[in-house]
């Protein structure tokens, strides 16, 4: 028992971590009416074992912190990766589960930057959406759909341990 707590504490303080670092790293897409956050593509993390989701989330937070809109980021932001990753952990079909991303942190973010900055709601939804779908879709999925069908063994070492 006392080795799975380690376990999924262990995993999810690097997801965190990782997801923290690599939206720091590309920092300069990564916030902004018009976002590219290469740190998504880890979401799919959330479609091969849900004990990924606190990871995910923590590390959004932390990502937001330095988040061009302020704090209020930390909370939206990280409200729209908890519900985007759950819904990625309850879809069967990994195309369908890379399309939640887009759909609710173009919403949830397009509305925070309607709000925030006056941007305009639709065009704020649109290129949020637009991004993530680049990001988590066209790059993220082959990556993903390649490592379940051709690298299983990877796969196993990343899983929580129940």
């Amino acid at each position: 028992m006392k080795n799975r707590s380690v376990d999924f504490v262990a995993k999810t303080a690097v997801v965190a971590a990782l997801y923290a670092a690599l939206t720091y790293a590309f920092s300069f897409m990564a916030y902004g009416p018009v976002q590219f956050r290469v740190s998504e593509i880890l979401t799919f993390l959330a479609f091969l074992d849900p004990a990924f989701i606190p990871g995910l989330v923590l590390g959004c937070i932390v990502a937001n912190i330095i988040s061009t809109v302020g704090p209020i980021d930390m909370i939206v932001g990280s409200a729209a990766t908890l519900l985007a990753v759950y819904l990625m952990s309850k879809t069967k079909n990994l195309f369908i589960a890379s399309l939640w991303p887009a759909i609710i942190n173009g919403i949830f973010i397009g509305a925070m930057l309607y709000y925030v900055a006056n941007l305009p709601f639709l065009y704020s939804v649109l290129w949020v959406a637009l991004g993530e779908f680049v990001v988590v879709t066209l790059v993220g999925y082959p990556i993903f759909r390649y490592l379940i069908k051709k690298e299983s063994h990877v796969l196993e070492v990343i899983k929580v341990k129940k």
